[in-house]
């Protein structure tokens, strides 16, 4: 994991400001939605990537009836018998 070296406080709400040189460089723009994980005792802020709604591959994607789908699902779809 690379450091920034930034520090941020929460607020009383919980609340952290991302800076907003990290968020140019993320691509991060207000309402932007973040996925938030934990590692251990890490936590870890993502920008968030709707994946497949079979598997959760985030790569490859179309939509297929207003959802998203990977390749190879969409290949398994197209395989099987009606």
């Amino acid at each position: 994991m690379k450091s920034t070296g930034v520090v941020r406080q929460l607020d009383n709400l919980g609340r952290v400001v991302l800076p907003i040189e990290l968020r140019r460089t993320l691509g991060i723009s207000v309402k932007d939605p973040l996925e938030v994980f934990v590692e251990g005792e890490d936590i870890i802020l993502r920008k968030y990537q709707p994946g497949c709604v079979f598997c959760g591959e985030t790569e490859n994607l179309t939509v297929f009836r207003d959802k998203q789908v990977c390749r190879d699902c969409l290949a398994h779809l197209r395989s099987v018998d009606p």
